[in-house]
């Protein structure tokens, strides 16, 4: 058992994409077509996310040609190459299946607005004096 737990460490990516259910990202993932090796992207909402050590997985979903298109990606693949972070997300769920019946506007998802705290302006005020 330890082994197995061993070589699950050893392909485990160290530094994770900071990144969670609800915010719009762009998959940067590796494609190989016979001897040449490419990046798509691949940008939409995260639906779900699945935590399982090794296991990890996280559901994006894009509307292609109108179209729901979802995709599962396992977050320590090595065919990964980055998630970016497009636009954060506010929600109140922890899965976002009830996105799959909306169409339009009503898919939409409300950006989380980050506020800086009070003492930052207090201590940019005090450098400038």
């Amino acid at each position: 058992m330890n082994e197995i737990r061993a070589i699950e460490e050893s392909q485990m990516k160290s530094e994770l994409d900071d990144f969670k259910v609800g915010d719009t990202v762009k998959v940067h993932f590796k494609i190989v077509e016979g001897k040449t090796e490419r990046i798509q992207v691949y940008e939409g909402l995260v639906i779900a996310m699945k935590n399982s050590r090794i296991g990890k997985t996280f559901t994006v979903r894009k509307n292609s040609y109108g179209v729901g298109v979802e995709r599962i990606f396992p977050i320590h693949s090595p065919r990964i190459a980055r998630v970016e972070l497009v636009r954060p997300g506010r929600v109140r769920r922890a899965k976002l299946y009830y996105i799959r019946e909306k169409i339009g506007k009503a898919a939409k998802i409300k950006e989380l607005i980050i506020r800086k705290s009070a003492k930052e302006p207090a201590k940019a005020a005090a450098a400038e004096v």
